[in-house]
């Protein structure tokens, strides 16, 4: 993370990395149809930070799903980088998504026959580049797991493997990270590390930062917070947090 600060492009003003217009989901429930998600329309910057709050069942992971081409929208665009997600095969989505996306998942999703190394290393497995297991050892390294590279996820803490899903979701440099519920799982001691660790990957490397949470004072270190309630938003206000 230490040579993100010589990027000269962070801090610089850049177009949208996120784009959602007219999102819609719904679900066939018998002779019923099921929305989940009515119209959703919102932008994010690139290097911007923004939180999604609300109760349960109105929306959050589903809209944080869609967004990062983890699932199909009933209508409406979803851009990432200029990009129609939409327009895209399962493929192609799939390359996108490993250029730009880094995902964390509330329950890990790390592989449980994989190391902690190995884990970080598959995104760039699937990118076809090797020869980056130094680059690996570093960002565990920054986590501060530098001495848990041979552990597999059921010898790890829960929060060791989350910090073990945030290396991995960071490992390629995207251009947005997507957290759903980072601090779920999480007491509140284990989870001040991992929130530091999301909001200085976004200052030292530009990453726009999208988080889905419960925790009023997660929420409230975003620059914007966006409200949802019954699978549309609601309200919108900026923190000034950045």
């Amino acid at each position: 993370m230490s040579s993100a600060s010589s990027n000269p492009e962070i801090g610089r003003k850049q177009g949208p990395v996120l784009e959602v217009r007219g999102l819609r989901k719904t679900y066939g429930s018998g002779d019923r149809e099921l929305t989940v998600l009515k119209e959703i329309d919102l932008q994010l910057a690139a290097g911007d930070t923004c939180a999604i709050i609300g109760p349960s069942g109105s929306g959050k992971t589903t809209l944080l799903g869609l967004c990062a081409g983890l699932d199909d929208a009933s209508a409406g665009s979803v851009l990432l980088d200029g990009q129609a997600v939409e327009a895209l095969s399962q493929d192609a989505r799939a390359a996108l998504r490993n250029r730009l996306v880094g995902f964390v998942f509330q329950n890990f999703q790390l592989i449980p026959t994989l190391t902690a190394l190995e884990n970080v290393l598959v995104p760039l497995e699937l990118r076809g580049e090797t020869g980056r297991r130094k680059d690996a050892e570093a960002i565990l390294g920054d986590v501060g797991l530098s001495k848990r590279l041979g552990h597999y996820p059921l010898q790890l803490s829960g929060g060791e493997q989350q910090r073990v899903a945030l290396a991995r979701a960071f490992i390629h440099r995207p251009k947005i990270l997507f957290a759903d519920e980072p601090t779920g799982n999480l007491d509140a001691e284990t989870s001040a590390p991992i929130v530091d660790m999301l909001f200085r990957l976004n200052r030292e490397a530009g990453t726009a930062l999208v988080l889905v949470t419960h925790d009023p004072g997660l929420a409230a270190k975003a620059r914007r917070v966006i409200k949802m309630g019954a699978g549309t938003i609601i309200s919108e206000e900026e923190n000034g947090a950045l």
